[in-house]
């Protein structure tokens, strides 16, 4: 029954969205047919365009499944942007300057970068157990430290003399990670990720009592449930994945290199993500796969419209307010008409 409301709620949204969307796409001179239809065409209208759409998901599906386990433990994690970034550059100098056997090495680098990530989450972590500090503010800070020092890195010590922009060498290309039937293997990493996500969440007991400490707290605690050391774990596996998402856009994107501005909105796309599935481990895969299809997508409704791709940003704005909106509404008149059924139920026994 949670299935098929949250399957309703999500089309309505989705619906509604698109709608409104339409009015401004009307608004500004254009046909809202054609722009869905570039957008459609370029995101799922080929095997090219599918394929396309799944290589352009595997990062959006890491940052988003570390938000989720994060927010589902009651765990404030913000720090996605940074531990990403990390992830990035560790790969992307490794990969320039380490030599070993491609198997070995493009694995090796893939797990350095998971851990660089991993290492920079540790440091809320340490906070949070030594200082008490709080880990929104901590890991929301840290995202800016990242950004500035790994822009310093990648611009002098690592920096590429002969690159127009701010990068790192491109790294050896036996580490490239190759792709099967077009679709690069950087994504089914990425799903191997949200199944062992899964079950660690549901099958193992420190995944039970991540789940416990995001029901209650306090609960977790009386219960028995060591809630500084899981809280240290949360953020230490959530940094993992979102660093593992850097390295993986460096071993199987396209650069290749650590670049300015290489993070994009990754992070933030994932705190989005989750926040859209409510934090569910599976419906994150399938709403990160939506969003990669919106972002595949308007490259193409920019090439063939007049409308911009920045437009497709409006577009999840819009699509987060009436979700969360649909959600709030679905929930009022439920609970509505339960009270209304159960005020009937007691007048006909009065």
């Amino acid at each position: 029954m949670n299935t098929v409301r949250s399957v309703l709620q999500t089309a309505v949204a989705i619906s509604l969205a698109f709608l409104v969307a339409a009015l401004f796409i009307l608004f500004q001179g254009s046909s809202p047919f054609e722009v869905y239809r570039a957008l459609y065409e370029y995101g799922l209208g080929s095997w090219f365009s599918f394929t396309s759409t799944l290589n352009a998901s595997f990062p959006l599906i890491l940052t988003s499944l570390s938000a989720s386990i994060a927010f589902s433990s009651a765990v404030v994690n913000l720090g996605q942007h940074g531990q990403f970034l990390w992830g990035a550059l560790v790969a992307a100098v490794t990969g320039v300057y380490l030599k070993l056997p491609s198997w070995f090495g493009t694995a090796f680098l893939a797990v350095l970068g998971g851990l660089a990530g991993a290492g920079w989450a540790a440091l809320a972590a340490f906070f949070k157990r030594r200082y008490r500090m709080d880990e929104f503010i901590s890991t929301l800070m840290l995202n800016f430290l990242a950004e500035y020092m790994t822009l310093y890195l990648a611009t002098y010590p690592f920096l590429d003399p002969k690159a127009y922009v701010p990068s790192t060498r491109l790294i050896r290309r036996e580490y490239f990670l190759g792709s099967f039937f077009n679709v690069n293997i950087a994504f089914f990493v990425a799903v191997f990720m949200v199944l062992l996500s899964w079950w660690f969440l549901w099958k193992t007991w420190r995944g039970y009592e991540a789940r416990m400490m995001g029901y209650n707290k306090l609960f977790a605690t009386v219960g028995g449930c060591d809630v500084g050391t899981d809280t240290s774990l949360i953020l230490i596996l959530t940094g993992f994945l979102s660093g593992l998402g850097g390295a993986l856009l460096i071993l199987g994107g396209t650069q290749h290199r650590f670049m300015k501005g290489i993070g994009a909105n990754f992070g933030w796309d994932g705190v989005m993500i989750a926040i859209m599935a409510e934090n569910s481990v599976v419906q994150t895969f399938f709403y990160a796969l939506f969003i990669g299809f919106l972002k595949n997508g308007a490259v193409g409704m920019e090439f063939e419209t007049s409308v911009p791709s920045e437009f497709v940003m409006f577009l999840q704005a819009i699509i987060v307010l009436t979700l969360v909106g649909a959600r709030s509404g679905f929930t009022s008149l439920s609970d509505w008409l339960r009270a209304r059924s159960e005020l009937r139920r007691l007048m006909k026994q009065s």
